[in-house]
């Protein structure tokens, strides 16, 4: 079964995993450890991020090590960039707003003291 971005990273434990990788390649016994995840699940996790392209693995003798990939993190980037500018946008006129507002409150203050 293929799942989506979202759904991959909407598990707290996969995004606690790739924290964990975020430092560089692990053997899944490192990642248990830091995580403080039971290797079964720890490696249950680690073959859907795998599986979903978010780590690869190498092997290295009897170890297999795990690291991040980052083309999908790259792909997730450029989707949230378009949403993003949107908000950037709205932002920006919100911005405006306060600063109007808050010379529309000087002048009224300046008013009142005159």
């Amino acid at each position: 079964m293929q799942m989506d971005t979202f759904q991959v990273l909407a598990d707290p434990t996969r995004r606690h995993i790739l924290e964990t990788l975020r430092g560089g390649e692990l053997p899944v016994g490192d990642v248990v450890a830091q995580t403080g995840i039971h290797q079964s699940g720890v490696s249950r996790h680690l073959r859907l991020l795998s599986e979903a392209g978010f780590v690869c693995v190498r092997p290295d003798g009897q170890r297999r090590l795990y690291a991040l990939r980052p083309e999908p993190f790259r792909e997730l980037q450029g989707w949230l960039s378009q949403y993003e500018q949107l908000w950037n946008a709205r932002l920006d006129r919100l911005g405006a707003a306060l600063a109007e507002n808050r010379q529309k409150t000087r002048k009224a203050r300046a008013t009142e003291t005159t």
